[in-house]
């Protein structure tokens, strides 16, 4: 099953808005403390490690179609609020500097007064782009037949600058020439017709269904949204946004969904890789290709076919721990008798995993994440196992959480499996920073500790 991923260029508006305002802040300040003595390069790293801190905490790029522009206004003045107190504290650290109050009012006001207009210059211009090309759309349907989901329906079509397009409502209690299908109807359809969005009416559809539905949006990257007919539905899980004085209930995305999140993540991978390619990798190499060489023919790197990110191909680089043999899509299993002596002992070390740093820097892979598996083993498990196609939501990892917590080598029940699975979709759907410091840590404790499944 591959995952379908409809094009488009909204996808790029986020990193690109993210790079013009790190250019304006980098560049700006330059011709504001020209005679005060400042070191341009630590104030530089200062000023965007701490935009992009305020940014993530604050949710400042958290802009959609739907978003009304006061909010805009609010993010923008609390983005500079924060970002006027970061900068003030920056000044007392910097011995050789000459503080000014006026240069700085003028730097801010000039970054924010850039800033602000490039954001709603870019937000009206795609509302209008959307509504003179119907380009940029996303099409929907509404499950149930409801009073509120018959104004959801009335708001895509007076709002043509949201960019939804409304296929039709999904009801099994009401008979309608706008509702076009059984909810059982629901799935084909959508697969059928490239929906992108599923709204639904909660008094309409049973919890099971509700269940069957997140899942099958998971399985499929479909966003799925609720329309509260109660106020009884809240949860931590839900979000309220508002398309004009509509409420719509969204499942809250993942911290790896956020795009800050996905570059602090980045950031690190290539910082830690550079550091073992460089004081590991370096010498390591050449004592284990001599080796690997002396006990037996072939090359010294092992490359195999791996589903990766949105499950595209990549190959996952090994020393090579096993005597030339044509079963390469085999799993390795204890004491199997391809493997060689030295190849014993950098499986039981883990050291054979160490080429894939630079799958790492390549940006095939991240130093912590679900492990990813034999193409015959995805292929086997993708239906079988309910969230399996979450875990390639990310990047694939050298190590992770289900392999710290002692689900790592071989697969010889569904159980197997699905607790691997479990832990790879808790660590997508909790992650942060210092859960992968965690992660890494335990790993190298592992190692030195032994794994009874390192074989």
């Amino acid at each position: 099953m591959i995952l379908s991923d409809k094009r488009r260029y909204s996808k790029y508006l986020r990193p690109i808005s993210i790079f013009f305002d790190i250019l304006v802040i980098t560049f700006t300040f330059q011709f504001f403390f020209r005679e005060h003595g400042l070191n341009y390069l630590h104030f530089g790293a200062y000023q965007i490690a701490c935009w992009a801190i305020i940014s993530y905490f604050s949710g400042f790029y958290g802009v959609y179609r739907y978003t009304p522009p006061i909010k805009i206004m609010t993010k923008l003045m609390g983005q500079g609020v924060l970002f006027l107190l970061v900068v003030i504290a920056f000044f007392p650290f910097a011995k050789h500097t000459v503080f000014s109050g006026q240069a700085i009012a003028a730097y801010l006001t000039t970054v924010f007064i850039i800033i602000g207009v490039f954001k709603f210059l870019m937000f009206y211009y795609l509302k209008r782009y959307r509504v003179v090309t119907g380009s940029n759309y996303r099409t929907a349907i509404i499950i149930g037949y409801t009073p509120q989901a018959i104004r959801l329906k009335e708001v895509f079509e007076t709002r043509p600058d949201y960019g939804y397009r409304f296929v039709g409502f999904f009801s099994d209690k009401k008979s309608n020439p706008e509702v076009i299908g059984k909810t059982a109807d629901i799935k084909d359809y959508i697969l059928q017709n490239n929906i992108d969005e599923i709204y639904c009416s909660l008094n309409e559809i049973s919890n099971l269904q509700i269940k069957e539905l997140v899942e099958f949006a998971d399985a499929y990257k479909k966003v799925i949204k609720f329309i509260p007919d109660t106020d009884g539905i809240f949860s931590k899980n839900l979000k309220m946004d508002y398309y004009e004085v509509f409420p719509v209930l969204s499942l809250r995305k993942t911290a790896l969904h956020d795009p800050f999140a996905q570059m602090i993540k980045r950031m690190f991978d290539i910082v830690f890789s550079l550091l073992v390619v460089i004081l590991l990798l370096s010498w390591l190499t050449p004592i284990l290709a001599l080796l690997i060489k002396l006990e037996s023919k072939g090359p010294v790197f092992f490359k195999q076919s791996r589903p990766g990110l949105d499950e595209k191909e990549f190959f996952c680089y090994k020393f090579r721990s096993m005597q030339i043999n044509e079963r390469t899509e085999q799993s390795v299993v204890k004491n199997d008798p391809r493997i060689t002596r030295i190849g014993k002992f950098i499986r039981k070390t883990s050291i054979d995993e160490m080429p894939q740093f630079f799958n790492v820097l390549k940006g095939e892979m991240s130093v912590v994440g679900p492990r990813p598996h034999l193409w015959s083993q995805n292929n086997l498990y993708s239906n079988r196992i309910k969230k399996y196609m979450v875990r390639l939501y990310v990047r694939p990892g050298i190590t992770g959480l289900a392999q710290v917590r002692g689900f790592r080598g071989e697969i010889s029940t569904n159980e197997d499996m699905i607790f691997r699975i479990k832990y790879d979709v808790f660590y997508i759907e909790n992650w942060s920073l210092l859960l992968d410091l965690k992660i890494i840590v335990q790993t190298v404790v592992n190692i030195f500790m032994g794994d009874e499944k390192a074989y």
